[in-house]
């Protein structure tokens, strides 16, 4: 049975914490592949992921995604359109949720390069680039050196109030998150889809690791399984 837009707002709501929350969102095929064949998995879960999709952005202050993963899956700046106003404001939210591109290159698209997205990347960033980036309007955040020091990038998103954090992959993001262990749960929609290929999973690292999780809740939507996992507990 499909949930209603009042039942799901239930299950995906933030906890009520005083740090920033990390909540990850993917999608997956029945073998664990990102992405199917066309590169992209923005049309793997149906209408179902697109729905809890757009509520997790409803929900969060901020959206946190890899400036590669942006370009591949063709991201726009956020809008008051483009999330549910009446949702952000039963939570006393801003009307848009920050758009943080993490990247060490800085090769931001130009329809990204506007007023209103930040940019997250280390020290070791070529400065004249972050300084084109500033003149286009963006704010460059800068958090460790030779790689992003996450612990502290988390520590100013609390200090702006971004504590409901969406952090949409892509799976080498989501794997420098989990072997920080900040990673505090995982939404991830399971498509009937069987993708075989070189296709990465939905976090990607050069060392493994060991995150146990609790399932929060597993809800069959016409088949596409949606699920929230939960790593650490508010």
């Amino acid at each position: 049975m499909r949930p209603t837009p009042a039942e799901l707002e239930r299950l995906y709501a933030y906890p009520e914490v005083d740090r920033p929350w990390v909540r990850t969102d993917f999608v997956a095929t029945l073998d664990g592949a990102a992405w199917t064949s066309s590169g992209t998995s923005g049309d793997l879960g149906g209408d179902i992921d697109h729905e809890v999709f757009g509520l997790m952005r409803s929900l969060c202050d901020v959206v946190v995604v890899g400036a590669g993963t942006a370009r591949t899956e063709g991201y726009k700046p956020l809008t008051e359109d483009s999330v549910d106003q009446d949702v952000r404001g039963r939570y006393g939210l801003a009307p848009v949720p920050r758009l943080v591109l993490v990247t060490g290159s800085l090769d931001v698209g130009d329809r990204l390069r506007v007023p209103g997205v930040a940019v997250l990347t280390s020290g070791s960033s070529d400065p004249d680039r972050r300084a084109a980036l500033e003149s286009d309007g963006l704010e460059v955040l800068v958090h460790g050196e030779g790689s992003i020091d996450w612990d502290a990038a988390l520590t100013d998103f609390a200090e702006r109030g971004w504590n409901r954090v969406l952090c949409e992959g892509g799976p080498s993001l989501h794997g420098d998150l989990a072997a920080a262990d900040l990673v505090d749960e995982v939404c991830l929609t399971i498509a009937p889809v069987l993708a075989v290929g070189d296709a990465q999973r939905i976090a990607h690292g050069d060392q493994p690791v060991d995150r146990p999780a609790r399932l929060a809740h597993a809800l069959d939507v016409d088949g596409t399984l949606v699920t929230r996992w939960v790593l650490h507990e508010s």
